[in-house]
């Protein structure tokens, strides 16, 4: 039989993870990132380093991404804490927070993106950018939701 506290960690866990996929498609989508960001986050390409580009290109315009988007995660999150009884504690908060952030950049650099397909049998899928479909992009966003879904867990259980 669950407990109260049981109840409330996964009342917690549930309306964190709804925040964070909210917040996420909006940082990601609307307000955290420029098109600057957006075009720079992950370069170079595997093609360009092959040539002589540095591998820390684009670094600054990934944490300028990074950091926008968890601007907007902190002010839609103390929006949700005024209005919700969540039971985050600042370490939790700041656990989440840290996860997401470094997730998010080693993500958005789209080589591990690209490392996971070509390693889980879907190269093809890697490639794939077609009729609106980008095999990347949609690998990249189920990769993010995972690493939110695990900022939620942080957030109901981390003390």
């Amino acid at each position: 039989m669950a407990t109260v506290d049981d109840l409330m960690t996964l009342a917690t866990f549930a309306g964190s993870g709804f925040f964070l996929l909210v917040g996420h498609n909006l940082a990601d989508h609307v307000t955290g990132q420029c098109d600057w960001q957006a075009a720079e986050k992950g370069a170079p390409t595997p093609e360009e380093v092959a040539a002589g580009a540095s591998p820390r290109r684009g670094w600054r315009a990934n944490l300028a991404h990074v950091g926008l988007y968890h601007l907007t995660l902190l002010v839609l999150g103390f929006l949700v804490w005024l209005v919700l009884p969540l039971d985050w504690s600042p370490a939790g908060v700041i656990a989440a927070l840290a996860w997401s952030a470094g997730t998010h950049a080693l993500l958005d650099r789209r080589w591990p993106v690209r490392w996971v397909l070509e390693h889980t049998g879907s190269p093809d899928f890697a490639r794939l950018n077609v009729g609106g479909l980008n095999g990347m992009y949609a690998a990249d966003q189920a990769l993010h939701w995972f690493a939110l879904g695990i900022a939620a867990v942080l957030l109901a259980v981390v003390p």
